[in-house]
């Protein structure tokens, strides 16, 4: 770019987009964009080093893409050890108190390692057809965390020192968007899952399933909930401690979660205490049932508590109009108290048991489903 206020601009410009992302994906192309265009570059990239499989995973392309190369890909990667200064340059320089400034590579340089440094990027520029390309390390909380890349095509102006050093800012840039996102998609994640199992919670249940609704209503696909309740654990809390009861929990949870994955998308969830859920969206009504079964099958050989009690209600079968989502709610909690109240070994299905339906129509108190199970208030 020309002079200081130019790439003043940039700077702010990229800041700005990232800022602005409302996901990981609108941060990662908002970088390569804003760094591309900053260093009028023809193609840039941001790479994140996956250090516990050794590899360096491509997140975003953008820009004029070569034969082989999609914008979010699937599995782009590079083994590290193909790329040394991945951990050679950002660990033994850095160690002495350097800094991990941008390095430049062109097309024209060596082909044959030199120094113990392997010139990857060299046939890589020369294979897509780029003069050169800048590569900058990218750095979150004083570790390395990947790489922002941008190149130019042949026939460009070839990076000099000075494109290297305003590359080094950039992705000071782009670390403290990418720590931004990580931090909000933290909270994210602390608002919607449950800190004991992992799994979602009642609020991420709640708005799934009014979505699943509009989704119903609008193209017919079958929604079904699964409500569950969790036998015994009260028994575990008084006589083995809550430290165990915990562990319960979290069992059954892995449990419904292995289940919950023999239907494509659903959602596994605690919904509190001892009450858990699976909400799905397009499998039919007995691929929902044939799942809730396994579950319950599964629950009953865990060596702690006393099995589940499983409750299905699904619009693949026969339950009414569905007016809203808390219809649903009512129909799958009614079959789950059923089944509490028989001891079923196996889901009770709302749509399948015309008593449920009628227990879920009719206003009534929890201390009403308690005597429909047939315990004491």
């Amino acid at each position: 770019m020309g002079d200081d206020d130019d790439r003043l601009r940039a700077v702010v410009s990229l800041a700005q987009a990232m800022a602005a992302a409302q996901n990981p994906r609108e941060t990662w192309r908002a970088a390569a964009l804003g760094a591309g265009s900053a260093l009028a570059g023809s193609f840039s990239a941001l790479s994140v080093w996956e250090r516990e499989l050794g590899r360096l995973k491509v997140l975003v392309n953008v820009g004029e893409l070569a034969d082989g190369e999609d914008e979010f890909p699937e599995d782009e990667t590079y083994p590290v050890h193909q790329f040394p200064e991945i951990t050679e340059f950002l660990h033994e320089k850095w160690a002495g108190g350097g800094q991990p400034n941008a390095w430049v590579e062109t097309a024209a340089g060596p082909s044959e390692p030199t120094a113990g440094y392997c010139h990857q990027r060299v046939a890589a520029l020369r294979r897509r057809g780029r003069s050169c390309c800048v590569v900058a390390p990218i750095v979150l909380r004083g570790r390395a965390w990947g790489e922002l890349y941008v190149a130019r095509p042949a026939g460009a102006p070839v990076f000099d020192p000075a494109d290297a050093d305003f590359a080094t800012v950039l992705a000071s840039v782009v670390a403290a968007g990418i720590a931004q996102t990580e931090r909000l998609e933290e909270v994210r994640k602390l608002a919607f899952t449950d800190p004991l199992t992992g799994l979602a919670n009642r609020r991420a249940v709640d708005i799934r399933l009014d979505e699943a609704i509009e989704e119903h209503r609008a193209t017919g696909a079958t929604v079904s909930l699964v409500v569950c309740d969790l036998n015994g654990l009260k028994k575990v809390n008084d006589t083995l401690g809550h430290a165990t009861g915990d562990r319960l929990l979290e069992r059954f949870g892995s449990v419904l979660s292995l289940c919950g994955a023999m239907l494509p998308g659903a959602l596994a969830a605690r919904l509190g205490g001892d009450e858990f859920c699976l909400l799905s969206v397009g499998p039919t009504a007995d691929e929902v049932i044939h799942a809730s079964t396994e579950l319950c099958i599964r629950a009953a050989e865990l060596d702690l508590g006393e099995g589940v009690a499983c409750g299905v209600a699904s619009t693949g079968d026969p339950i009414g109009p569905l007016r809203s989502a808390r219809r649903l709610f009512r129909l799958a909690d009614a079959a789950q108290y059923s089944a509490k109240a028989t001891r079923s070994p196996k889901p009770v299905v709302a749509g399948r048991d015309g008593a449920v339906i009628r227990l879920a129509d009719t206003p009534q108190s929890r201390t009403d489903r308690r005597r429909f199970r047939g315990t004491r208030p």
